[in-house]
């Protein structure tokens, strides 16, 4: 018993703990963009909450604002004065109740603290910190990295072929040096890789420089399916080139700095192809991952870091925060990207509803946003299950329950 207790206590230490950490970090962070903001430019704001449900510690600062903590830390939220229907954008109908009921209330001019009578600029302004927050987030922690660790040092320049893979079959030869992958610059062996794994089936554009002459070769790479951190397998694309080893430089933090924001407009834009195929068919829906499949891959990989440290003889906090810190990176920025998607339920769905009211001159109606509101609620619930079903299918636990009642 005590052995099984053991475990499920390793078991939660190593899935569950990482996972909660880095997402408590990336949802405060995102709250505080839409937070700090509205503070900036006067909104009256209720609270401030990181995680759902029942609060566990809870207190109100100088401000009037009560912070909590809950006991679900899934998410989190800023509630502003005055949200008064399911969408938090009062109708036109909606907006002079408001008014009325604040005037009545706290006197005249007091309206003007509310978010729905704020100028259209600062709640769009608003609306957007948080997926800004997300992405800037992710700079700092990309920086953090590359201060930390430096950055890959391997040359562009091809050392070897794999017989009869995509580049051979392209016409790479032995010594050409990479430029260019269609539009993206490549310094490394890292960014061919990046750029590689992601694009399996689809003709690239290379640009290269064979014995100083520039040339293009158009080439498809393989598709190879490898074990996924997700569990189960995934499609990456293969080139089949062979790098000379290269290691790590160290850099400055203005350095740290640029490199973190190239690094993160690479990661939103390749995230946004991915979906983009995901879309039109070219990557199966399978690999849409839920919180199950996130936990899953943040205690594969925190687990693989440990046992890494422990093979090199090195402390593994340090290795496991090198691998936290990339991996909040990523969720950061797909958290920033999930939220400007344009669902009412989202900051995007905010967005929309604002650019309506910039040509219309009046917010939605009512019924339209609450119908809105409703379809993006079930829209992102269909999405997260099918998501779930996916992650519980890669773990094999319908099998599982399948063998306990067979």
């Amino acid at each position: 018993m005590m052995a099984f207790l053991q475990s499920a206590l390793q078991s939660a230490l190593v899935h569950v703990a990482p996972f909660l950490l880095v997402i408590s970090l990336i949802v405060t962070i995102h709250e505080l963009g839409h937070f700090l903001t509205a503070r900036a430019f006067g909104v009256a704001i209720d609270s401030f909450s990181i995680g759902f449900g029942r609060a566990i510690v809870s207190w109100r600062d100088r401000a009037g604002v009560v912070w909590r903590i809950g006991w679900l830390p899934l998410g989190g939220y800023v509630k502003f004065a005055g949200d008064a229907n399911v969408a938090s954008i009062p109708d036109q109908a909606g907006l002079a109740e408001l008014r009325q009921a604040i005037v009545a209330r706290e006197g005249v001019g007091a309206e003007r603290a509310y978010l729905p009578f704020k100028p259209l600029w600062q709640r769009a302004l608003i609306a957007v910190a948080g997926p800004a927050a997300n992405f800037l987030l992710a700079i700092v922690l990309f920086a953090i990295f590359f201060l930390a660790f430096g950055k890959p040092v391997s040359s562009n320049r091809v050392a070897g072929l794999i017989p009869a893979g995509a580049a051979a079959r392209a016409g790479f030869q032995v010594g050409d040096t990479i430029l260019k992958a269609d539009d993206k610059r490549i310094g490394t062996f890292e960014d061919l890789q990046f750029y590689v794994q992601y694009r399996g089936g689809d003709l690239i554009d290379f640009t290269i420089d064979r014995g100083g002459r520039p040339m293009h070769i158009d080439a498809r790479p393989d598709i190879r399916q490898e074990d996924s951190a997700f569990g189960g397998k995934q499609a990456t694309g293969v080139l089949g080139l062979v790098a000379r080893g290269g290691g790590q430089a160290r850099v400055g933090p203005l350095e740290a700095i640029a490199l973190g924001a190239s690094k993160t407009w690479e990661v939103t834009t390749t995230t946004v192809f991915y979906l983009s195929r995901m879309i039109t068919g070219k990557v199966g829906v399978d690999q849409l991952h839920s919180f199950v499949g996130i936990m899953v891959a943040s205690g594969s990989i925190t687990q693989q870091a440990v046992d890494q440290a422990r093979t090199d003889g090195v402390s593994w906090i340090v290795t496991v925060g090198e691998v936290l810190v990339q991996m909040a990176a990523l969720l950061s920025v797909s958290v920033g990207i999930l939220n400007l998607a344009p669902i009412p339920i989202l900051d995007g769905g905010h967005l929309l509803s604002y650019a309506y009211e910039a040509v219309a001159r009046r917010p939605p109606p009512a019924a339209v946003q609450t119908a809105g509101y409703r379809a993006g609620l079930a829209l992102l619930v269909g999405l997260m299950l099918f998501a779930t079903w996916n992650d519980l299918g890669r773990q094999r636990a319908f099998h599982f329950l399948g063998s306990l009642f067979s």
